[in-house]
C-alpha cells in the first residue's frame, strides 16, 4: 500500500520535482527514524502514510490563495487526502489520523503522539537543508522541537552540531 500511494503521490505531483524530492526525503527520514525508535507496524504504516501525504495541500493553496504557508496547507490537506486515501482503499483508522497529522504538522505546541514528533522532526531535517537554515537556527530547533534519540542523532550529525 505505501508504494501505491508513493506512486499515487508522485503521479499527483505530475511535473513538481521539488516537491516530490521533498515529500520522498521526508518519506525517507520518517521511516529510518520510526524504526529506530523501535514504533509498532501500524504506527509505522501511520508515519509512513503521513509522510508521503503532509504537504498534499500545497498545489490547491497555491491555486486558490497564490501562497502556500503551513496553516493553508494544515487547511486543505486533509480533505484531498482523505480523498487519495479512500480511493487507494486505506481504512478509516488510519486516514483519520494522517488527516490529522497534516492538519497539524506545521504547529509544534501540541504534538501528541509518536506518529505527529516523527513526522515533525523528519520534515524539519528536509526543510532545514532546503532552507539553507543558518547552524545556529538549526541548533536551536534540534533543542527545542527533537525529542527522539534519532531525530536528534541525524540533525546533530547532518549540520555538525
Amino acid at each position: 500500500m505505501i508504494n501505491k500511494l508513493h506512486l499515487a503521490m508522485i503521479e499527483l505531483y505530475n511535473g513538481d520535482a521539488k516537491r516530490i524530492q521533498h515529500f520522498c526525503k521526508v518519506h525517507s527520514y520518517a521511516k529510518l527514524i520510526a524504526e529506530a525508535e523501535n514504533v509498532d507496524d501500524e504506527t509505522l504504516f501511520i508515519i509512513e502514510t503521513a509522510a508521503l501525504t503532509h504537504d498534499i495541500g500545497i498545489h490547491i493553496c497555491e491555486e486558490k490563495y497564490g501562497i502556500c504557508n503551513g496553516n493553508l496547507q494544515e487547511k486543505e490537506g486533509p480533505p484531498i487526502a482523505k480523498q487519495l486515501l479512500e480511493k487507494l482503499g486505506f481504512n478509516d483508522k488510519v486516514s483519520n489520523r494522517v488527516q490529522y497529522l497534516i492538519a497539524h504538522h506545521h504547529t509544534y505546541d501540541n504534538i501528541d503522539g509518536i506518529d505527529y514528533q516523527i513526522l515533525v522532526e523528519a520534515d524539519f531535517l528536509v526543510n532545514m537543508y532546503e532552507e539553507n537554515l543558518s547552524k545556529q537556527a538549526v541548533q536551536n530547533t534540534c533543542d527545542k522541537i527533537f525529542k527522539t534519540t534519532c531525530g536528534k542523532r541525524i540533525c546533530k550529525m547532518m549540520f555538525g552540531l
